[in-house]
């Protein structure tokens, strides 16, 4: 492949992070990782992200300011929300040993009140109301428009990442709500022990509790976000309008 040709395929991958509609392959293919994305031991890929306090997260930063638990996230990801409240609480923990960053990526359930952002003053304005809606007490970074950072990493709607000051993946969860294995990670590493496990890869114990943050994640996106979750994924979609009916949804997250 020649340079046109990469720069081509480039664009392309580029324009397809940017999905108006969710389909199920999309899903689908959140659901694993693959072998090719980098995992635990790699050297993350350098990065310059602006923050919504006006500084920057770098990778060159890592070796002075110490470790970064990395979280992807967005405004209408139902495990964003799931995992929040959890962050938070370690962030209290380990706050002042690693740095905390959320990183707001592309929007989960685009809809009428939420779309998928078109330039970064968009996407900035969508990490403020990921930020205040979840009382976000740690640092929130906005990754490019193109998603670079997020497709570099393989872009799962809220992974983590815990980062060794030296750019390594020390540690890898698929879905951030699984706050039990990152804390034991964080703590490992807050006491220069080796960590337990280098990743949590779950699928049903993780998306299990989401579930009751589907419908109010919807409904915060506005028109179009539900109708997309039933073309694409209908068991979701009618156990999130179940749970909702039967108000077995957590309260405060439904607008922002």
């Amino acid at each position: 492949m020649d340079d046109s040709e990469r720069s081509s395929a480039a664009e392309s991958d580029a324009a397809g992070y940017r999905f108006d509609r969710l389909k199920i392959g999309l899903i689908l293919r959140d659901m694993y990782f693959s072998k090719d994305d980098p995992k635990p031991g790699d050297t993350i890929a350098d990065f310059d992200l602006p923050t919504l306090n006006g500084g920057r997260f770098r990778s060159s930063d890592l070796a002075t300011k110490g470790p970064a638990l990395l979280v992807f996230g967005s405004f209408t990801c139902p495990v964003t929300d799931s995992a929040a409240p959890g962050l938070n609480r370690l962030h209290a923990r380990f706050g002042d040993k690693v740095q905390f960053v959320m990183v707001n990526v592309r929007e989960a359930h685009p809809g009428a009140n939420a779309p998928q952002p078109t330039d970064l003053e968009e996407k900035r304005a969508h990490a403020e109301r990921l930020r205040d809606l979840h009382a976000i007490p740690y640092t929130v970074a906005v990754d490019d428009i193109d998603g670079t950072l997020h497709r570099t990493l393989s872009p799962k709607p809220n992974s983590a990442y815990l980062l060794g000051t030296d750019g390594t993946i020390l540690f890898r969860a698929h879905w951030a709500n699984d706050t039990s294995a990152i804390e034991r990670a964080l703590a490992a590493v807050s006491d220069g022990r080796p960590l337990p496990r280098s990743e949590s890869r779950g699928l049903i114990r993780p998306l299990w509790p989401t579930l009751r943050y589907v419908a109010p994640t919807l409904d915060r996106a506005g028109r179009g976000a539900w109708r997309d979750m039933w073309l694409a994924a209908p068991p979701m979609a009618a156990a999130a309008a179940l749970l909702r009916v039967l108000r077995l949804v957590p309260r405060g997250t439904g607008t922002s």
